[in-house]
């Protein structure tokens, strides 16, 4: 298994940058397989969909639509896949940012009784507590 970096999935996803996006996909179609995954952690993704909705200005329904179809792809293993896809259904219902949503489905999961925020937006959903 080999580790995939922000970049490498953005060129991918944006197709901003042909050249890289060709080594991108190149190196991903020869050394990620199903049997041998390229590994996507939760800073990475937390990272892409930072870059998708604040660099980028892509809506929330396209940004969760383009982690969805990295939690699909066969040739990548996302850490917590469960709570990605937990917090990315959170994500498209509320106003809180992709972090906010899997910060509090991460801490709950770990047993936490509430996570302390300032985030008016992050406030607002069940697993989040305002200070």
């Amino acid at each position: 298994m080999i580790g995939l970096d922000t970049n490498v999935l953005l060129r991918l996803l944006v197709k901003d940058d042909i050249r890289q996006m060709e080594t991108a996909a190149r190196a991903v179609a020869e050394r990620c397989t199903a049997e041998s995954p390229g590994y996507v952690n939760q800073i990475v993704l937390c990272e892409v969909v930072w870059v998708l909705q604040a660099a980028l200005k892509y809506p929330r329904e396209a940004i969760a639509v383009a982690v969805e179809a990295l939690c699909r792809a066969s040739e990548f293993r996302i850490e917590h896949i469960d709570a990605v896809r937990e917090a990315l259904s959170i994500f498209r219902a509320s106003k809180a940012d992709y972090a906010d949503c899997l910060i509090g489905v991460l801490n709950r999961r770990a047993g936490c009784s509430a996570t302390l925020t300032f985030d008016k937006h992050a406030a607002a959903l069940p697993e989040f507590q305002p200070l």
